[in-house]
């Protein structure tokens, strides 16, 4: 990549910036007006030119000013973009609400997917956090209709699985919560390992019960994250990019398909960032074609050891990319605090 002079570097980032607050095409002469520059709009024209040339502008048309390309926007967030801190009101107002109800992870999961999309003004993605391994924390068991029963385990973290079962005959209310509570004082804290390893005398129905909640534990324990909760779509398919285009249909889809964007949060951020660190998938990266016209900036947050999450924000590739990474940034790093408070209680 070739290194870029600073006045080069200096008319990259304006028409970033000014792309991104118009969405239309930016030509020399509106950026001499616009920013009071102190060159011509001849030099201005042969900068961008060139910057063309080096593959960081595009022009649509030959009477059309420039808008970034992919790597453009790459070298912007990786060199030139500032983030912009979020305003000491703003994180107060958002904290508050968080501490509020910080003993129900699935609430302010999706509080957090809310705050997102109106902070960012895109769609939200957070997943709940997520045991690196599965660990018992409380099991109950509730009479339904008949020998229906609903199983609900509750993992050290807060993650909570639920799941209809049909038993071979009738068992009272009274019998299924002396079986939930003996299992509970007796698997507390256990991993599936642990619990495997116990020699715990049980009857027939306790041993069926038994082998249902460890399958389950068993395959929290296979996930890579925990469930996903989206929000602010309408953010997106109102921006220009998508309105009423073939590119609406692409990010609805990718929205849609939750497996997509599991392997995506899989691929990039949990396998590939530590704790807080944020991270910027643009144009797909020449791996996902249904994001070519999308970025995503994501982060990972939690306990490494003990339960993690990742939180993002999708939108096109003209986003407010320094606000984007500082709320991003900020919810990654209060969420963090919350997963340790419920993890270490």
């Amino acid at each position: 990549m070739n290194e870029l002079t600073d006045r080069q570097r200096l008319l990259l980032s304006l028409v970033i910036h000014e792309y991104i607050r118009s969405a239309t095409p930016v030509g020399s002469k509106h950026m001499v007006e616009q920013y009071h520059l102190d060159m011509s709009s001849a030099t201005v024209r042969n900068e961008l030119a060139e910057l063309t040339e080096l593959g960081y502008l595009r022009q649509p048309h030959l009477s059309a000013g420039r808008v970034p390309t992919e790597d453009g926007y790459r070298l912007f967030v990786g060199n030139i973009v500032h983030e912009s801190e979020l305003p000491d009101s703003t994180r107060r107002t958002i904290s508050h609400q968080f501490y509020q109800m910080r003993q129900d992870v699935e609430q302010w999961t999706r509080l957090a997917a809310s705050v997102l999309a109106h902070q960012s003004r895109a769609a939200s993605l957070v997943t709940a956090p997520h045991p690196e391994h599965a660990r018992f924390k409380h099991l109950e068991m509730i009479a339904s209709r008949g020998r229906q029963v609903l199983m609900v385990l509750v993992l050290m973290g807060g993650e909570i699985l639920q799941r209809f079962i049909t038993l071979p005959e009738p068992v009272t209310q009274e019998m299924l919560s002396e079986i939930a509570d003996r299992f509970t004082s007796l698997l507390e804290g256990k991993s599936v390992t642990a619990i495997e390893l116990d020699s715990i005398e049980m009857n027939a129905l306790e041993q069926d019960l038994f082998d249902l909640f460890l399958e389950e534990m068993k395959q929290a324990d296979s996930m890579v994250s925990g469930e996903l909760v989206l929000d602010g779509l309408t953010n997106v398919l109102a921006e220009p990019e998508f309105s009423g285009s073939e590119e609406a249909r692409r990010a609805l889809r990718v929205l849609e398909e939750k497996p997509l964007l599991h392997d995506i949060l899989a691929q990039t951020v949990l396998h590939g960032s530590s704790v807080g660190g944020v991270q910027v998938l643009i144009g797909g990266e020449g791996i996902y074609d249904a994001l070519s016209q999308c970025s995503i900036v994501l982060a990972r947050y939690g306990t490494p050891g003990l339960a993690t999450g990742t939180l993002g924000v999708l939108g096109p590739m003209r986003m407010p990319y320094g606000r984007t990474i500082s709320i991003v940034r900020f919810l990654s790093g209060l969420l963090s605090e919350l997963v340790t408070e419920t993890m270490t209680e």
